[in-house]
């Protein structure tokens, strides 16, 4: 499997020296000329590239896999177009975005990107809610965009460096939430976005689809209606992403979302399903019961994977290479070890139970609410819901006066604020394409465009598809996302039960226990890892002389925080997981 990497230049002969210098050519390289121009495929990497292929006059590659491939063919078949019945997802894709232009990539649903080589355009199509990704970057007359930020850090004509802002806005969310990249020059396509990209340099940007607030007026009094639309939904969006004659994989961590994905690919499946649970030892607080409950109860073959500290400490180093941009989830390696357990046992496919908190709400979303009924607008230390916001993650962004050197602050006096990455999702009248009026969905709307599409399904599709498995994520389905919209915020957050909507759909698949039992999520034993297996390489990374020459963080704060002085713990753990995170993705892309 590879990689797309595609490029628009002059020139085919110049194309084909951009292309080579990110080790594109070689074996596996199909080039297909389009109008002077080149598109090729980039060898050499996981990923599932496709192509390429024409049609109506458009070239394409992509990685492209759709959930509702009848959809497509029918509407191609009403306009007499019908396209081989078996032609690729991405030859599908690109003919009903030729054909019915947004629209034909608004009606997809699946995990796709795809580049396209449209007259003198690049045009680059990312799906709805973000399960693949996409970047791209300008440099010496030439557009270039590859699903391998790598492949663009290899292009000699881009000179690329680190991105001070972005290493800023990680430090803040644990992640980067938007278009900014830690390397200059390179952006990322946001999701549900087509974005054409001029030979002149310019470029233009539609959106094909965006989540809208749709609440009916009166809200009913009997929920009923709005929790059967919900169950056909799951049931729909969970049987399109069951693999086809093998038994399915499902990652089981025993909370309601990844429970509810497992008992209905139980119910749907003809084969049997294998569920896989992580523990990392019997004297931490875990979720074994929960998850060894229904996997009895599904009746799938159960598996717990052990993970050691010291396993943590060996892989972290891979696991952040694997990932397009850091991501400050100490489950990186545990997740990692899960895919290799999935592939060996054969899968080809492994379904998860993420998105139900940033479609239908979870404790997280509560300091925000609490924080909007105690607001006095005006008042001296009342701030707005962006800062609050950023305040409630709790990460980096309060410490970065004491832990970010003083040539590292100066430098980001000037730079834009980290609000914008979250403001336009906040309010009932600010930016973006469509506005929601409840705060609630705002929340939601926030923590899917941001967590959703830059965290959670980027770190499963890397880290799943590096291994040869494809990750899919039925609660993040484009339909059921609309209906949580659609739903009134009352029955996704009933007096305190959490997601009350979503439980209620699965109540008669699942134990009751499992149903109404609190969030609690598994405690990962980040310190535990950093004042052991981890002390001697936290030590020797973010204070040795790469660090330090690097100029990014004060020695004084790294070594307070190493000694466990500095920060109220169990967060001072996290924050220390940020940094030697970003420290080993830096050094692994040699920033």
């Amino acid at each position: 499997m590879a990689r797309l990497c595609a490029c628009l230049a002059a020139t085919t002969g110049q194309a084909r020296a951009h292309l080579d210098a990110m080790g594109a050519l070689g074996p596996g390289h199909v080039p297909a000329e389009v109008g002077g121009a080149e598109l090729s495929l980039l060898a050499g990497e996981h990923g599932h590239a496709e192509g390429p292929f024409t049609a109506y006059g458009r070239t394409a590659v992509g990685e492209v896999t759709l959930h509702n491939r009848p959809v497509l063919l029918a509407a191609l078949a009403e306009r007499a177009a019908p396209p081989p019945p078996d032609c690729p997802d991405g030859e599908l894709l690109l003919r009903s975005w030729a054909l019915f232009g947004d629209e034909g990539v608004a009606r997809a649903e699946g995990m796709f990107v795809l580049a396209v080589l449209d007259g003198q355009d690049l045009v680059l199509i990312r799906d709805h809610v973000g399960a693949r990704t996409l970047f791209y970057a300008r440099a010496d007359g030439a557009w270039a965009a590859s699903t391998s930020l790598r492949a663009l850090r290899r292009w000699p004509a881009l000179g690329t460096s680190m991105d001070l802002s972005a290493v800023r806005s990680f430090l803040t969310f644990a992640y980067l939430p938007g278009e900014e990249t830690l390397l200059t020059g390179v952006r990322e396509l946001l999701p549900g976005r087509v974005l054409r990209l001029h030979r002149d340099g310019t470029s233009t940007e539609t959106v094909h689809w965006e989540p809208r607030e749709r609440i009916e007026e009166p809200v009913p009094e009997d929920p009923s209606g709005h929790v059967l639309a919900l169950r056909a939904l799951l049931e729909r969006a969970t049987a399109s992403r069951l693999p086809v004659a093998e038994p399915a994989a499902v990652l089981l961590s025993g909370g309601i979302d990844s429970s509810l994905v497992t008992a209905l690919a139980a119910k749907l499946h003809s084969h049997p399903v294998h569920t896989y649970s992580i523990s990392f030892g019997d004297d931490l607080p875990n979720e074994l019961g929960y998850s060894g409950l229904v996997a009895t109860h599904c009746h799938t073959r159960h598996r717990v994977l052990n993970v050691s500290g010291e396993a943590v400490a060996a892989r972290l180093a891979e696991a952040a290479a694997l990932l397009d941009s850091p991501v400050g989830d100490p489950l990186t390696v545990p997740n990692l070890m899960l895919a290799e357990a999935v592939a060996a046992d054969g899968a080809s496919v492994v379904l998860n139970g993420e998105g139900g908190d940033p479609v239908f709400g979870g404790p997280k979303n509560l300091p925000m609410l609490v924080q909007e009924m105690h607001r006095t607008p005006g008042a001296p230390w009342d701030e707005s819901r962006a800062t609050a916001y950023l305040r409630s993650y709790r990460k980096c962004w309060t410490d970065l006066p004491d832990l970010l050197t003083a040539p590292a602050l100066e430098a980001l006096r000037d730079a834009p604020p980290l609000e914008r990455h979250v403001a336009p999702y906040l309010t009932a009248d600010g930016g973006g394409p469509y506005r929601m009026g409840h705060l609630l969905n705002q929340l939601l709307h926030c923590n899917l465009r941001t967590k959703g599409a830059h965290h959670i399904l980027t770190k499963v599709e890397r880290l799943t598809s590096s291994q040869g498995v494809e990750g899919r994520s039925p609660l993040f389905d484009r339909s059921v996302v609309d209906h949580a919209f659609a739903t009134p915020p009352s029955f996704k957050l009933r007096g305190t039960a959490e997601k009350w909507i979503l439980k209620e759909a699965v109540r008669d698949l699942l134990p009751d226990t499992v149903v109404d039992r609190p969030k609690s999520g598994m405690r990962v034993p980040v310190q535990q890892w950093l004042t052991g297996p981890l002390r001697d390489l936290g030590q020797d990374l973010l204070l040795g002389p790469r660090s330090r020459q690097r100029g990014l963080f004060r020695p004084e704060t790294v070594r307070a925080w190493l000694r466990g002085e500095g920060a109220l713990l169990p967060r001072q753990g996290g924050k220390l997981w940020l940094v030697l995170t970003l420290e080993l993705w830096l050094r692994s892309y040699d920033v």
